[in-house]
């Protein structure tokens, strides 16, 4: 076994996810950013029919009946964005560019909030103040001289429908379907994989279902940090003695044990709930097989003692169900384990139980949808809800779960490369211009065309572009050979640094801020992880009085470039409502929008499954047949080869990092850290503490590497390795991607490890 040894910053946290150490945590997020009279009272209209919807996850609230509705990370983020730090433009001209690009990714971002517009001077490195309408003016001039293709529009899921909506009229009329977003980058394997298995890209559970679940399966995230909230609800199923079945490949501890802050009983006994009923470890990327799996020990059931598949359900709203039973039957066990990295006895059991189940719960993550097979892995999951019939009855569905608050309204309203003929028609009868057709760039195919000079500007409405992105030794360089760029954010980060020939940086409102615009103030909406729209209204004192709103910065550019727009752009900005008769005149399912809106807690969006109607073709859910499991055991049986993960800290939101420590994993005041399993590292000759360095081995011979790293002993599935992202993404090859959908592989890059310098 590897030697363990003190390491600096490496110690164990025994307590469980959430209690006293949440709450210590959410205090100093407090103390750290905010003044303390006025942080208790925003932390409170966190997520209240009057107040703001919480910029951090997207899972959905429970009819405000708790004392608070916030979570430590959600306080975070909150505090992060009403921080009393400031950037003014005094702080740009004592800083080049050059010098801020030395600085750390918490560093950037931790110097406060962004309090005018900018514009980036290239003969002294620095950025320089600029008038709104001067910057607009100058985009506009530039983007009239661009073809339409040559420019990409990026969109963050954070930004609201409204701020949304408004972007892709922008681009459309504009002349471009060229949209990038954080989508492709997470849960596009979703948006591609479900529509060929039920008729919709959107998970088809209500947080009402996960009362009445029988069986809870959780596959490929980890709630406690990516979508706290979601504790609370696992919480109360542990307690009602709902089995919770875990598959990742890291032992993470909210998925072990957690207790609630807003259990008076927990909190004075310092007691906690267990959470997974059971954890199997599986090997990075090898979902696919332990899937396959459990599904091979249903039929093999099925067939001997029978009543263990749902034989009318599959009958009556199904096709495709004899190849899908042809392959399972196909597939050799020796393989599954191979690939999985689990005994055929642990996936019988596992399918023991869902037999028992009359009403289950499938959750899953980016564990699931970054990898090269991610689209398939989605669509099994669908297939194993699909065989006893757990869509469209209480309790049951496939529950996706995203991270950014308004991913998935982001989507709704219309940002995607791919819009249907029937949107676009929408579009050209309501709005008076004809959209183009053709599909645009992802993200991935984004970042080629800026590689290969095609694309000549981006704009970024929020995120943090290219530190998001694979393969950062090709993909920075390509931000510089850019004609344009402009960056619409509230706090400063790396991708603002690369700068290219112009470059203008604009602060925008966040969600805890007062939206004021010519009619009054304003309230935008959000749509979220459970199709459920509700509005926002932020209640602090902007940062700074030349902040203006994303949808008005949006207008602005739009209104400066389009001279000859069929849209009133400042007039649609004038209130909001505006932009919501658009939506609901342009986007099926938001009859009355701005009627429903104001009811307390919004109104859900149709979802056909859970009425067991499916809008595919053929007007069934549909069966996937995946071949690779043979494939996925040659590769991750390959000799020296490890699977690397890419991963949050838990004082992180994506690229947003709140501090250093990862206080679950036992990380201190560091990042630097590659986590292993002890059988690796002995095998390997590496002791606990000792520098590595990391390889990705490619198909086209170039090296990709990360050195110096320390290597610590971790319970993770032996054969699999993790780094922090997005330091590790400079390991990731950019066309290392899902080809069906163009998401790339953060969580299964094959790569070897070895003492740093070679030795």
């Amino acid at each position: 076994m590897a030697t363990r040894r003190e390491v600096p910053g490496i110690r164990p946290y025994d307590g469980p996810a959430g209690g006293w150490g949440a709450l210590s945590a959410t205090a100093q997020a407090v103390r750290h950013q905010m003044e303390t009279i006025t942080a208790p009272i925003t932390l409170m209209r966190t997520n209240q029919p009057d107040g703001f919807d919480c910029p951090g996850c997207a899972w959905p609230d429970k009819e405000h009946r708790s004392t608070f509705q916030f979570c430590e990370n959600g306080a975070k983020a909150v505090t992060w964005e009403a921080t009393t730090k400031r950037v003014p433009p005094e702080f740009f001209a004592n800083n080049t560019v050059a010098s801020l690009l030395k600085k750390t990714d918490y560093e950037l971002e931790n110097m406060g909030r962004l309090t005018h517009p900018m514009v980036y001077d290239r003969a002294t490195d620095t950025y320089r103040a600029i008038k709104w309408e001067d910057a607009f003016a100058r985009i506009g001039e530039i983007l009239r001289g661009l073809s339409p293709d040559q420019v990409e529009f990026y969109t963050s899921g954070r930004a609201s429908n409204e701020a949304a909506y408004l972007y892709q009229l922008f681009a459309r009329e504009y002349g471009t379907n060229n949209f990038p977003d954080c989508s492709n980058m997470c849960h596009e394997p979703t948006s591609v994989g479900l529509p060929q298995s039920i008729g919709i890209g959107k998970g088809t559970v209500s947080l009402e279902d996960f009362d009445s679940a029988e069986l809870i399966i959780s596959i490929g995230h980890n709630p406690g940090t990516n979508h706290p909230r979601m504790m609370g609800t696992l919480h109360e199923a542990s307690r009602r003695d709902v089995p919770i079945i875990v598959f990742n490949p890291l032992r993470e501890r909210a998925l072990e044990r957690f207790a609630d802050p807003q259990s008076f009983i927990e909190m004075a006994t310092y007691a906690s709930t267990r959470i997974a009923s059971t954890y199997f470890q599986v090997d990075a990327g090898g979902d696919a097989a332990a899937l396959k799996g459990i599904m091979k020990a249903l039929l093999a059931m099925d067939a001997k003692q029978g009543n263990v598949l749902d034989h009318e359900f599959i009958a009556e709203h199904t096709e495709g169900f004899d190849a899908f039973a042809a392959d399972l039957d196909a597939t050799s066990w020796d393989d599954i384990e191979i690939a999985s990295g689990l005994f055929q006895s642990e996936l019988e059991a596992v399918a023991i139980a869902y037999a028992k189940s009359n009403a289950t719960i499938v959750t899953y993550g980016m564990g699931i949808t970054q990898h090269n097979k991610g689209t398939a892995n989605v669509r099994l999951i669908a297939d194993l809800l699909l065989l006893r019939g757990n869509f469209g009855k209480p309790g049951a569905g496939i529950c996706p779960l995203r991270g950014h608050s308004n991913v998935q309204g982001n989507r709704t309203v219309g940002i995607t490369e791919k819009p249907s003929r029937d949107f676009l028609k929408r579009i050209e009868d309501a709005c008076g211009f004809t959209p183009p057709t053709e599909h645009g760039h992802d993200a991935v195919k984004a970042m080629e065309s800026m590689i290969q000079g095609n694309s000549k500007a981006l704009i970024c409405l929020g995120g943090n572009f290219a530190v998001a992105m694979p393969d950062s030794e090709v993909s920075f360089p390509a931000m510089g050979n850019l004609d344009l760029s402009v960056h619409i954010g509230t706090k400063l980060n790396r991708t603002h640094l690369l700068v290219s020939k112009e470059t203008f940086l604009f602060p925008c409102l966040g969600r805890t801020e007062i939206d004021m615009q010519s009619e009054g103030p304003q309230s935008i909406t959000v749509e979220d992880s459970m199709s459920m729209v509700h509005a926002s209204a932020g209640k602090l004192t902007p940062a700074s009085e030349h902040l203006r709103s994303e949808p008005a910065i949006v207008a602005g550019i739009a209104h400066a470039t389009l001279q000859n727009s069929a849209l009133d752009w400042m007039e649609l900005i004038a209130n909001y409502d505006n932009v919501r008769d658009l939506i609901e005149q342009t986007v099926p399912g938001f009859d009355a929008f701005n009627q429903r809106i104001r009811n307390p807690g919004g109104f859900r969006l149709p979802l056909p499954p859970t009425e067991r109607k499916w809008p595919t073709p053929t007007g069934k859910a549909i069966f996937s047949v995946y071949e690779g499991v043979k494939e996925d055991a040659e590769v991750f049986g390959a000799e020296n080869v490890l699977r690397l993960i890419t991963i949050r800290s838990h004082d992180q939101y994506n690229t947003t990092i709140y501090a250093m420590d990862d206080r679950y994993r036992g990380v201190f005041g560091r990042r630097d850290v590659l986590f292993m399993n002890e059988d690796d590292l002995d095998d390997r000759g590496i002791e606990h503490g000792d520098l590595v360095d990391i390889e990705t081995i490619t198909s086209t011979g170039r090296l990709l590497r990360l050195s110096n790293i320390t290597a610590i002993a971790y319970p993770i599935a032996r054969g699999s390795v993790a780094a922090y992202y997005p330091e590790a993404n400079v390991l990731v090859p950019l066309d290392y991607i899902d080809k069906e959908c163009g998401t790339p592989s953060y969580k299964s890059v094959p790569v070897r490890v070895m003492h740093a310098g070679g030795v």
